[in-house]
Parts: C-alpha cells; structure tokens; sequence
C-alpha cells in the first residue's frame, strides 16, 4: 500500500464533469451515501496507458447503480472519455483506477429520491496488493459470511456489501494472515474478503458458483486462460472439509490480479505450474502481449 495519505496528495480528482484539485475533492458530512451506502464503484488497473477491460467495468458500474436505484450520470461512452481523460491528466502509465457513484446530501434518511447523484474518477499508482504474493499468501477463515441473496444487492458492487470485508480483513491482518477466507450464509466456500478464489485438484481448477458474491471480471479472464490452456474449470459448491484435498490455490482480482495461496488455516497449498502458468499469462494480457480471451 503507498504510504501517502489518500486525501493529502498533489494531482486532480474528476468530479462531476470537472477536474477537481485533489485535496478538494470533498462531499457534504451528510451525504447519502456515507450514512446508508448508497455508493457504487469499479477497481480498475491501467497497464501501459490502456486500462483492462475498461469498458465492462464501466459497463458494471452502471449496472450497479441500477440495482441500487439510481442512475449514473451520463452514459457508458462517456464515462470511457472521462477515465481514459483522468489516466492522461495523472501522468501515469500503470495506475489503479476507480470509478463511484453516490447519493449525495439534499435528503437525510433512508429514503433519498431526490437526493443528486455524484460521479467521480480517481486515479493513483498502485502496485502490488499484496506483500511477496509470488511467494504465496496465508489466509485464515472469517468469522463473518457472504449474505443470502435475498437479503443484500450481492450483485451489484456496492459499498454497502464490503463492510463484513473491511472487518474480515482487520481481523486476519492482526493475526499476522494476508487475507481471509469467507464462507457464503450456507457454510459454502465463497471468496476471499476482495477477490474470488481457486482451487487445483488432479488437473482440474474448482472455483465456487458465484451466486451471492460477484462474478469479477478478473475471475472471468482467469476462467478463459486457463481453457485456452485446456484447463477443465469446474464451477460448483464447494465444501470447507474439501480444502485439505486440493493441491494449489490462488485468487483473482482486479487489486489482487492472479496472486498465489500458500495456506488457508492449517491448510497448505504448493504454488505450482498451473499457478505460475496462469499468473504469466495474465500478466502477458494485462500487458497487451496476448489478445484477450474474453474480449467479443
């Protein structure tokens, strides 16, 4: 993580048509969005000047916004000028992009009809999510579980959705663990608190069924490599007692890009070639050396 406080840095914010100065980018105390989360957002990373799959993220955001009842200003395309016009403003050739819409402050209380709504783009270099993660990083288990669908947006990627993340992550962090596995409300493995997870077992990836956790679009292009490679990828339930029976494990993210797992508990895992192969090839993508899979 850079060491750089996020709102005390040189550089423009894009905030609703216009490029803010990056120590004023600031929202109301009261808004919306802060009180009851009405925020949507998009991780995105910038390889060599282009940003990866730029267009479905912004694609998602939108979609997103929708589940949340709301739209986000202007349209697709122009949300696509508008990053791509923030990347070049930053100066930087690789970045971490993010992209959010919320609810702002005309309304105090749940309801927020007519409440405007904010778009803002911010770009800043990050590197790795995690520290040595060719080495392979150590989960240990949630105490807390993705929701039944029923009772959360569990398809839209809302802020709302990352608090039970926010403190999964504390909690492994301060026992010395990377990140943590998080079970769904069925006691079926999930994901990790801010990226899908993997599994290898006799030739074949396991990954479970995302059905009340996203479908990251990272998960999507890992899914893709690993078929073009003639990789079986099975998507199904997976069990907490199956851990012990697989050989290699990694997980994918926008942030966390395709990061090799060394432990899950008392669990261990061997990154290995399937690993190594899949890391490689995404970083060829990631970096224009390979045409995308996914793309069409």
């Amino acid at each position: 993580m850079a060491s750089i406080p996020y709102h005390d840095r040189d550089g423009y914010i894009w905030m609703d048509g216009e490029f803010v100065p990056w120590r004023e980018a600031n929202i109301h105390v009261l808004t919306h969005g802060l009180h009851y989360a009405s925020c949507v957002f998009e991780g995105e990373r910038a390889y060599g000047g282009q940003i990866f799959e730029s267009r479905r993220h912004s694609e998602r955001l939108h979609r997103s916004a929708e589940i949340l009842d709301f739209t986000v200003p202007g349209t697709v395309e122009q949300l696509e000028d508008a990053k791509k016009e923030t990347l070049a403003k930053s100066g930087l050739d690789s970045a971490y992009v993010r992209a959010f819409a919320w609810r702002g402050s005309e309304m105090m209380g749940v309801s927020a009809q007519n409440n405007k709504i904010h778009l803002a783009i911010a770009v800043w270099h990050w590197g790795d999510y995690f520290k040595d993660k060719m080495k392979g990083i150590a989960l240990t288990h949630s105490q807390w579980r993705r929701p039944d669908p029923k009772t959360a947006p569990c398809d839209a990627k809302a802020a709302g959705l990352y608090m039970i993340c926010t403190l999964s992550k504390h909690a492994a962090e301060r026992d010395g663990y990377a990140d943590a596995l998080m079970l769904d409300w069925r006691g079926h493995v999930a994901e990790a608190t801010g990226a899908n997870i993997f599994f290898l077992r006799d030739g074949a990836l396991h990954t479970p069924t995302p059905d009340c956790f996203l479908n990251g679009i990272t998960r999507q292009t890992a899914i893709k490599l690993a078929e073009a490679r003639g990789i079986e990828v099975v998507e199904r339930t997976i069990l907490p007692e199956e851990l012990p029976t697989f050989s290699e494990c990694f997980i994918t993210g926008t942030a966390a890009e395709i990061t090799p797992v060394r432990s899950i508990g008392d669990v261990q895992y061997t990154p290995d070639a399937v690993t190594e192969a899949l890391v490689t090839d995404y970083s060829d993508l990631v970096n224009g050396k390979v045409k995308n899979p996914v793309a069409g």
